[in-house]
């Protein structure tokens, strides 16, 4: 196991009083939600991904859903009031979030851009997505993450 590293948005989450745990697991490099999930030993249900879209007029929008599920492009476009989104290209998401593919968390992106967290969540007591880094995961309420970073929860995957 590699050292535990504290990230940017652990730091948030301390800063914020909000109860969390972090998860740590080996990682060499980029890995799909799926595969980390399993290799957490965890169910697919309680672990989310972030994914980062663009709209036509250049704007971000952040939707975190199950590993194991595909967004739904023109649900996520209606949720968020755009005709139609696209999802960034991976060369972009280090510029466009601070993070880096695999490791991309909804909280302490570079700005707070509009996010929305599939409705799925709001029925588990805890969900697990990324901590921000690559081998680094964050365990907590659902509600509270939305709460933190201005989310809502609406019906967002195919």
């Amino acid at each position: 196991m590699k050292k535990q590293v504290k990230t940017n948005a652990m730091r948030i989450l301390e800063k914020s009083g909000i109860n969390f745990e972090a998860v740590f697991y080996d990682s060499d490099g980029f890995m799909d939600g799926v595969s980390v999930a399993e290799k957490l030993g965890q169910d697919l249900r309680d672990v989310y991904k972030t994914l980062v879209t663009e709209s036509k007029n250049h704007e971000y929008f952040v939707f975190v859903i199950p590993v194991a599920e595909e967004l739904d492009l023109k649900k996520c476009a209606a949720a968020v009031g755009q005709k139609s989104l696209e999802m960034i290209h991976v060369k972009d998401i280090t510029k466009v979030t601070g993070y880096i593919r695999g490791g991309c968390s909804p909280i302490g992106m570079k700005k707070q851009f509009k996010t929305v967290i599939d409705l799925t969540a709001e029925e588990r007591e805890e969900i697990i997505f990324s901590g921000g880094r690559l081998g680094v995961q964050i365990k907590m309420a659902p509600g509270k993450l939305a709460e933190l970073i201005g989310a809502e929860f609406l019906d967002i995957t195919k």
